[in-house]
């Protein structure tokens, strides 16, 4: 084992928006402009941290592989349709290009889990470039035991182990700088591979490099199947792709989020551990998947909540973990800084044991979603969402912490709305399924009163719209919903109303939106923009006719992606900056569910695209 580090401390996180995101369906890397990996758990999305960087500062460990001395960034991009990253510099004459990507398809072969394939090119003329290599296991920085094999440097933790391995070879130590020349014609190519309670395999760098390449033509033909005519298409394929590669394959659970601890609020406190499964979110995804036809993925999804709910059925747990377990109990990680300062450093989420009435709206919805697509549902599955319908029916009149997770309960409107919907679909998918004539009038009586009791106490006249919660003063994003309802015409003086409502008073500026009036939830700082009510306003818009401004707001909200075409949870309206975990699979849920509602919109023409201004 080496001594100290010599890897450069000054080195700072890059913003949030300047990371890619490398994936196999199983756990996900973060890599920087420069090449650093200051991202990446092992063995699955919520393991523990092998390169921590982000928020763990330099004692965390990272992986970079770039030029040795400063270079421009000239062109960094996806190849079309894969989930490959290429970044290219220009280091004095000459040209250094890193290819990534991880190994997504290990079934039915002698493979490592996890196998993490990077290939450094030069073009014009000889690059010096530098390879970092700082493994630190989980919350204590654990430094490994280490011994070669054949041509490959082993790390090990316990259960634990990993090996990189290079052609041609190279002599790297973990925590020192290892300085190589790439010259043109002859790259340099390296292979982490991950073994968790499991033999360690190593992969020769040209084998890996092939199945890195089968990999792509796997996603091509993946992304062949997208329906062509849809507008924005190359957005929502780049947005498809990131929430199937934030798919945990072994279970078809879909994280929110592959990171920890990125603020809401730089420097402030909200910093949340989104390494787990909101059934609300999933469910959303659903529906994106099934709009473009993909009912593979949606079925997967509907599987796995059937399996990971049934310890806890009736009830839906507002989240789980990967295999469908209880989260674990939310704790700060001493001594971790946080990324740009921003503590406590979080794992596991208090919002786990959280009464949140909507997501029975989500999940019955996108049951009912699946159904309207022709696939019929289990029996099993049916008696899953009968159980969720029953819940509400009995339960609907209570406070919840809403969908925002606030830590005192009230009567939110989003919820009552959500509510609502969870018994009307319940009841769609009953004519079509069998269902005792005592529940259905139990579930009718319930929605019709939810109904009412909305339309009541949840609509200020004064105001014409509906509101946050009942006698509150304040609006609520997420009340964007009401036209993909059906509680009240598309067309309704309430619907217009509210969205216009919602449009002007929690408005960050261009096509951003606040959630709720900012500072109004019980905790300290303030928040960004919340990325998904974007998307959700630029729905309702073309539900309600007005498929010109629709079109208009989505164009402007690709402007604001990552230069990758990603987003994070929210943006400062100030800056541009994405901040919160990322990238997150609700905002990409949105973003496709917006270009489908823009495609199913009357028109008389075609959407004519710009081009995104970056």
């Amino acid at each position: 084992m080496t001594g100290g580090s010599d890897l450069a401390p000054s080195r700072r996180p890059a913003p949030i928006s300047d990371y890619g995101l490398l994936g196999d369906t199983r756990t996900a890397a973060l890599v920087a402009g420069d090449g650093g990996i200051d991202w990446l758990c092992v063995p699955r999305f919520d393991g523990e941290p092998l390169f921590g960087r982000l928020v763990g500062g330099p004692e965390a460990g990272t992986f970079r592989v770039g030029p040795a001395r400063p270079g421009t960034v000239v062109d960094r991009r996806y190849r079309q349709h894969t989930a490959t990253l290429e970044t290219t510099w220009a280091v004095g004459g000459g040209r250094l290009t890193l290819t990534e990507g991880m190994v997504t398809e290990i079934s039915g072969r002698l493979l490592p889990t996890t196998l993490l394939v990077r290939r450094l090119s030069a073009e014009q003329e000889a690059v010096e470039a530098v390879v970092e290599f700082d493994p630190r296991l989980g919350v204590l920085h654990r430094r490994p035991r280490i011994h070669h094999r054949r041509q490959a440097l082993v790390c090990a933790w316990g259960s634990v182990a990993i090996s990189l391995a290079s052609a041609p070879e190279l002599a790297i130590e973990t925590g020192r700088s290892t300085p190589i020349t790439v010259r043109p014609g002859s790259p340099v190519t390296l292979v982490l591979a991950v073994a968790h309670r499991e033999p360690l395999i190593h992969v020769e760098s040209v084998a890996a490099w092939d199945l890195l390449v089968e990999d792509e033509n796997r996603w091509r033909n993946w992304t062949t199947e997208i329906d062509g005519s849809l507008p924005f298409r190359e957005a929502v394929v780049r947005s498809l792709l990131t929430m199937r590669l934030l798919t945990y394959s072994p279970s078809q659970a879909p994280v929110a989020a592959p990171t920890t601890s990125l603020p809401e609020d730089p420097g402030g406190m909200r910093n949340w551990d989104y390494r787990y499964v909101w059934p609300r979110d999933a469910s959303i995804g659903v529906s994106a998947f099934l709009g473009v036809g993909k009912a593979r993925e949606a079925h997967g999804f509907l599987a796995w909540l059937l399996h990971a709910s049934r310890l806890q059925r009736p009830r839906l747990p507002a989240l789980l973990t990967l295999h469908g377990r209880h989260v674990p109990a939310e704790r700060d990680l001493p001594g971790w800084p946080g990324y740009l300062a921003s503590v406590p450093v979080r794992i596991g989420n208090g919002a786990a044991g959280q009464h949140q009435l909507d997501g029975y709206g989500w999940v019955v919805d996108a049951a009912w979603a699946f159904a309207q697509a022709g696939q019929r549902l289990y029996s099993e599955t049916w008696r899953a969402v009968r159980g969720f319908a029953d819940v509400v029916a009995r339960c609907w009149q209570e406070p919840d912490a809403g969908i925002w997770e606030v830590r005192e309960p009230a009567q939110h409107v989003h919820s009552k709305l959500m509510g609502w919907l969870a018994l009307d679909r319940a009841l769609r998918i009953a004519d079509t399924h069998p269902l005792p004539d005592r529940q259905r009038r139990r579930w009718q009586e319930a929605r019709d009163a939810i109904a009412a009791e909305v339309r009541t106490r949840g609509f200020d006249p004064e105001a014409g719209c509906y509101m946050r919660g009942y006698g509150s003063p304040d609006l609520d994003a997420a009340v964007l919903v009401l036209p993909l309802l059906d509680l009240d015409s598309a067309d309704s003086p309430r619907v217009r109303g509210t969205i216009d409502a919602v449009r002007d008073r929690l408005s960050a500026g261009g096509p951003l939106l606040y959630r709720y009036p900012p500072g109004r939830d019980g905790f300290p700082g303030g928040e960004g923009a919340f990325l998904p009510c974007s998307f959700w306003l630029v729905q309702a818009l073309a539900r309600t006719g007005r498929r010109v401004e629709a079109v208009e707001l989505f164009q402007t909200l690709l402007d604001h992606a990552s230069p990758l075409g990603l987003y994070a949870e929210e943006m400062d309206p100030a800056t541009g900056a994405h901040l919160g975990n990322y990238p997150q699979t609700l905002t990409h849920a949105a973003l496709v569910q917006a270009a489908l509602a823009i495609r199913d919109a009357p028109t008389s023409g075609p959407v004519t695209e710009g081009t995104p201004r970056r």
